[in-house]
């Protein structure tokens, strides 16, 4: 394991975990009453109405094992009424509020987007009138029956791993680390990887508390709020025999006597099976400027960055990065015939919920094609995740400095036919040998 440290910097603000403020703030069953709506069915009980709610939005994160969401995980389970019952009224609230779930695309999108963690009125309306009428537990014959996910079994969101990936040995992040970034370079030895594969799936598990965000090339990465990436059918990446897996560590903690913690994060991946088809290699790129300058105080500083399409292209999902100063983001593409279509828009980006946006449908973009991505950040005192309004703010690791990125994912058009997994590689994706 060869570890390369790169700099550390000062202390750094985090913005609060949204699931965390589950523990503060009211709202009187009363309150909750008066915004109910009329779509929800008469004196609800939590067996018959919320459960099926809760099981099919909720408790993929909330519940023993939960889903990791980049180092976001729910602070309390959401599986039996016993558990449900303390955290009534704020479920209420939030679900109300259309905080919980996180989903941040414009609700005029909604749709378009494949995992949408979207709570449709009616059961919004079913979940504040359970609270309104009591929190009746009702007949537990009326249960539907548990969900089972795979991680209950494996530990893995995607199912039992082909390959794991960690670091040699722990990484000790000392008790003077505030924020420090570090890279963490992993050989794959050939008796884990004895040849190219296809990868299926991949999920990062941070090996400690204090893990900010992993980039782990090529294998991707995690920012808060991010899930598991797992393909489509047919669609992949090839993990070449030998790779280096590097590693971009950030750690954030609190510096003190006491406060040093290892971490020995890994990455989980699947692979297709022998005798599977690829149809589509998927391919990334990266919208982004590192010359901005954000002004003291400005609420509403922003700047825009483009990719030209020099082939006739799929797009499959997208994701903006920004940092806590991040307020909004927009994908719009101007078409060879100068037509355009906003792909997405999302009014109020938040820096501990980074969502994929992979849409249910690809969409065709023509070579010509161009992607104009705009960011926006409030540099102002009333964001309250701005760890310091009086200052320029320029490109920068740190999360008290800024970035300003917009990742795009794509695939060609026409599918390939000859690419069948455990056969040799068409001349094009072979590997050049030196000569």
């Amino acid at each position: 394991m060869r570890v390369r440290k790169l700099f550390p910097v000062g202390p750094v603000l985090l913005a609060i975990m949204a699931l965390a403020t589950l523990a503060g703030g009211q709202q009187s069953t009363r309150q909750l009453a008066a915004n109910a709506g009329e779509s929800a069915a008469p004196d609800p009980t939590f067996t018959r109405d919320v459960l099926p709610i809760l099981q099919e939005n909720c408790q993929v994160c909330h519940r023993p094992n939960g889903a990791n969401m980049g180092g976001m995980v729910a602070p309390m389970s959401l599986g039996t009424y016993e558990e449900v019952r303390p955290y009534a009224q704020k479920i209420a609230t939030f679900v109300e509020a259309r905080y919980m779930p996180p989903w941040h695309a414009s609700p005029a999108q909604h749709g378009l987007f494949k995992g949408e963690r979207v709570l449709s009125q009616a059961e919004i309306d079913t979940i504040v009138g359970w609270v309104r009428s009591g929190v009746s537990e009702g007949d537990p014959a009326d249960a539907p029956p548990p969900v089972s996910f795979a991680s209950d079994t494996s530990g893995w969101a995607i199912g039992e791993p082909d390959l794991i990936v960690q670091f040699d040995q722990p990484y000790l992040v000392g008790d003077d680390v505030v924020d420090e970034y570090v890279d963490i370079e992993v050989v794959i030895p050939a008796e884990m990887l004895p040849e190219d594969k296809w990868i299926k799936a991949v999920e990062f598990r941070p090996g400690s508390s204090v893990v900010h965000h992993i980039i782990a090339n090529p294998l991707g990465g995690i920012a808060p709020g991010y899930e598991p990436r797992i393909y489509d059918d047919g669609y992949s990446r090839l993990l070449r025999r030998g790779t280096v897996v590097t590693f971009n560590m950030h750690y954030h903690k609190e510096a003190g006597e006491g406060t040093a913690v290892y971490d020995q994060t890994m990455v989980a991946v699947t692979f297709y099976e022998p005798g599977e088809k690829i149809q589509y290699v998927v391919e990334s790129d990266m919208l982004g400027t590192l010359d901005f300058v954000i002004p003291a105080n400005d609420p509403n500083y922003s700047d825009m960055a483009f990719y030209l399409f020099r082939k006739d292209a799929h797009i499959l999902w997208f994701n903006p990065h920004m940092h806590l100063r991040g307020k909004a983001a927009r994908y719009v593409v101007t078409f060879p015939d100068a037509s355009q279509q906003l792909l997405l828009e999302v009014p109020e980006y938040d820096f501990n919920w980074q969502e994929t946006y992979r849409f249910k449908e690809p969409v065709f973009v023509p070579r010509g094609t161009r992607i104009d991505l705009t960011l926006w950040w409030d540099n102002s005192a009333d964001n309250p995740s701005n760890p310091n309004p009086n200052r320029d703010v320029r490109w920068g690791r740190p999360t008290t400095d800024e970035m300003g990125f917009g990742f795009v994912t794509f695939v060609d058009v026409e599918p390939r036919h000859d690419i069948i997994v455990g056969e040799e590689l068409p001349r094009d994706l072979r590997r050049r040998t030196r000569r």
